[in-house]
């Protein structure tokens, strides 16, 4: 990982908010440059939730198609939290080859991801019913 990014992920668990926030702001700022440090972080905070919440939802920011696959893995996390980020994501990357995936996240046993799923597909095909 690049040593910017490593500084912007330690910075991401600062109990200051506004330290954290700007960390996010950084790495949102590089978007696309970023995808590869972002990939990287998701697999390092396979403890820390919050935080591949986090690389999950600046995948989905950065208006990348390069950015779907991490987000597709992310499907299947075992946090509830971020799989449902992960249909948001895949929403706003307009992931149209995600929507079996998403089909799937519909049936899920949460229901927050259920919903996130059901309203990403929604979004995605233009109708309220998946």
């Amino acid at each position: 990982m690049r040593p910017r990014y490593a500084d912007l992920f330690q910075a991401l668990r600062d109990p200051d908010p506004a330290r954290a926030d700007s960390a996010f702001d950084a790495i949102l700022f590089d978007r696309a440059d970023a995808i590869p440090d972002l990939a990287e972080a998701y697999e390092m905070f396979r403890k820390e939730p919050e935080l591949r919440f986090c690389v999950v939802q600046l995948l989905g920011f950065t208006e990348d198609p390069r950015a779907i696959p991490h987000v597709m893995d992310a499907l299947c996390d075992p946090d509830p939290g971020v799989r449902a980020e992960a249909c948001r994501a895949l929403e706003d990357l307009r992931a149209r080859d995600a929507t079996q995936a998403l089909l799937e996240r519909s049936e899920d046993l949460d229901p927050i991801v259920r919903e996130a799923a059901r309203e990403a597909l929604g979004a995605m095909t233009g109708t309220d019913d998946p």
